[in-house]
């Protein structure tokens, strides 16, 4: 790279090209383009955020455990959420918190590298990878008076990125062991976040691979042709998928996770181009980035190929770039490529650029006509035969909300059907049958054991009286505390 061609911050630098790390040129790269002050940090102020989700609740009480321990230590301890806009701040330092406060490195900023330039929690959000920026590394000059830790905490059950600990100190402290502290938190925060999460099991690490589609055999929508007869709001978005891929356009499938995008832009392809073959890339983990790269881009450039990248929102911001260049490079059949995201917002910068039309998937809570439906057909899926769904089975899944949509809906089908060919109520879990949400662990012991007792076969109240060991009042009490709603059979 020449000197001409580097960002201003390099310049800046002084130092030589091969000294600066690829990871923070980068970002340099990225903060110029974004028009952040090389002078001054100038965040947006949001002020508003989720208060309430688990990740806030464990992330805070971390931090505060850390935050007696350390005491007036000279660090200011800090969460973000995925956006990079920051939650909470603590520190016993008060001059440390002054300054801060003039950086407006506070609650209710953003921190993010497209506000803020290259700092610690912007890299860790951007590369999805703990990160350490020291005194020059950060791309404001304003900001050089500081060294930055920060690491970024995933759900433990999605694997969805949900924002990061922060560890912000004085840049002539010493910062060896920071980072590591970020780390511990991060750990931390993500182990309390699965303790409280009812005893699911965790989500198994991704790595980066290539799979076809037709080989998912398992997932909803394999095929179009297995596909049961949906709602008019999601043939709606399968239609306009199509047409867009046919006019040779790059798609964007957005919704919620677990909706249903990659299976809607599998079906919009072979609607469109029947004869390509199709590939559902998986975004990998940071460290498989070079090898993820290499074993499916080749296929870019080759004819009769449809792809769809699954998640881009989950990509390190590298990778996305890098993807860029090849795609641009390559030059992907046109109409045979297609991308899914959480929002249009939330696809990196680098590939949002390349999208041409955008297609919402609702939700399965705006499309309750598709649960049964599904539901069949997952069922039938995991048996080979049709499996009944009891009244009593079918209310409790057409009652429930499913946060975690088709993908949530396929779980509980498939454990359900591979115990019985008649899915009853007891054969789900008891948190369909329940408004309550995040219990402590004996609380939700104690509503799976009247669950499981209530929903068996023939069972009364008097029956549950004696086996539960709790009065008929207690148990009238305890079905309106836990939002427990049981079907008549």
């Amino acid at each position: 790279m020449d000197v001409e061609d580097l960002p201003s911050r390099a310049q800046v630098h002084g130092a030589p090209v091969a000294a600066i790390p690829a990871r923070l040129l980068a970002s340099w790269q990225r903060s110029e383009g974004y028009g952040v002050s090389l002078d001054e940090v100038q965040p947006e102020f949001s002020g508003t955020y989720d208060d309430e989700s688990l990740f806030y609740e464990c992330g805070r009480e971390v931090l505060a455990d850390l935050h007696s321990t350390l005491g007036s230590e000279p660090v200011g301890l800090m969460l973000t959420d995925a956006e990079g806009l920051v939650l909470n701040r603590l520190s016993g330092d008060r001059a440390l918190l002054q300054a801060l406060d003039q950086v407006h490195l506070a609650p209710g900023f953003s921190y993010s590298e497209r506000q803020a330039g290259t700092n610690g929690l912007g890299l860790a959000l951007a590369d999805r990878v703990p990160s350490l920026v020291r005194a020059d590394d950060h791309y404001s000059l304003s900001l050089c008076g500081y060294t930055c830790a920060a690491a970024p905490v995933f759900d433990p059950l999605t694997g969805r990125l949900e924002g990061a600990v922060n560890f912000t100190t004085w840049s002539d402290a010493r910062s060896e062991l920071l980072l590591a502290l970020a780390q511990t938190a991060a750990t931390s925060t993500a182990n309390l976040m699965l303790a409280r999460s009812q005893g699911h099991r965790p989500r198994r690490a991704s790595r980066g691979q290539v799979f076809r589609i037709e080989a998912l055999r398992h997932e909803p929508g394999a095929g179009a042709a297995s596909m049961p007869e949906l709602s008019e709001a999601w043939n709606d978005a399968v239609t306009r998928a199509t047409e867009a891929l046919r006019g040779g356009r790059v798609v964007a499938a957005v919704g919620e996770r677990g909706s249903g995008r990659s299976t809607l832009l599998a079906l919009a392809e072979r609607q469109a181009h029947p004869d390509h073959r199709l590939l559902a890339v998986r975004a990998p983990e940071p460290h498989d980035v070079d090898s993820w790269l290499a074993l499916w881009t080749p296929e870019l450039a080759r004819s009769h190929t449809g792809f769809v990248i699954c998640d881009t929102d989950d990509l390190p911001a590298a990778a996305a770039e890098r993807l860029q260049v090849l795609v641009e490079a390559r030059g992907a059949t046109p109409g045979a490529f297609a991308m899914s995201a959480e929002g249009f917002d939330a696809i990196p910068p680098s590939l949002a650029s390349l999208v041409d039309t955008v297609v919402q998937v609702p939700p399965l809570r705006e499309r309750m006509g598709d649960i049964l439906p599904l539901a069949d057909h997952l069922a039938r899926r995991v048996r080979g035969r049709s499996v009944d769904i009891t009244p009593a089975a079918a209310r409790a899944l057409t009652d429930y909300t499913w946060p975690g949509n088709v993908t949530e809906l396929a779980v509980v089908v498939r454990e359900a059907a591979t115990r019985t060919d008649a899915i009853d109520a007891r054969h789900l879990p008891p948190e369909l049958l329940s408004r309550a949400e995040h219990l402590p662990r004996i609380k939700a012991f104690e509503r799976d054991e009247i669950v499981r007792v209530l929903t068996r076969p023939g069972v009364t109240i008097d029956d549950a009286v004696d086996e539960l060991g709790m009065s008929r009042a207690t148990i009238y009490r305890k079905l309106a505390q836990y939002g427990i709603r049981l079907h008549q059979r």
